[in-house]
């Protein structure tokens, strides 16, 4: 019979240990930050807090909420709105100089949607999926298939006719023509 001649073998120390324990920790953290990485930004920031997804995939988040129990714009209104568009690398494709109107029917969906859910005064943040803006049409300096992000504050709505009886009135006091406004330049006298 042979002898086995038996080694004894020398404890692990406690440092080597730690070592492979923060390393296995590491390597986890790694791979979730690789799994994320490669995750939808949408999808990303849909889990954000305080964003809210709208059937239509609109996301959207408050950042000022407005006047309590202020009316919203419907489909037959414009709105005044300062804004900024920009794409998801943060290159700003259009910034409002100064209070714009835009009619709520007369801009891309997710924008039409997006302004139906404001009341007056408030500010809020949207992101677009590419069906809810151009689709895949690339229009001035955006790509085709862009995600958009919108900065938008409601200053103001009115319906869509008083717009145009405004518009047509102050196409009259250019043109001279009478139906301005009373003791106006060329305005219709008004008799008691």
């Amino acid at each position: 019979m042979s002898t086995v001649t038996a080694v004894p073998l020398q404890p692990a120390k406690r440092s080597y240990l730690v070592y492979l324990w923060v390393g296995i920790a590491l390597a986890l953290i790694a791979a979730v930050a690789l799994a994320r990485q490669g995750d939808d930004p949408l999808a990303r920031n849909a889990r954000a807090r305080g964003v809210v997804v709208t059937a239509s995939g609109l996301q959207y988040k408050v950042i000022a909420p407005g006047k309590p129990g202020a009316a919203k714009p419907t489909d037959a209104d414009v709105a005044l709105v300062n804004y900024e568009g920009k794409l998801l690398n943060g290159t700003t494709f259009d910034k409002s100089q100064q209070p714009t109107p835009m009619p709520v029917t007369g801009v891309v969906p997710g924008f039409s949607e997006a302004l139906k859910l404001m009341p007056k005064g408030a500010k809020y943040r949207f992101w677009m999926k590419p069906s809810l803006g151009y689709g895949d049409k690339a229009t001035g300096p955006i790509p085709a298939n862009s995600t958009l992000i919108f900065d938008v504050e409601l200053l103001d709505f009115l319906p869509q006719s008083v717009v145009q009886q405004m518009q047509a009135q102050a196409q009259m006091q250019q043109r001279g023509m009478p139906g301005g406004a009373p003791g106006a330049p060329g305005a219709v006298p008004v008799r008691p």
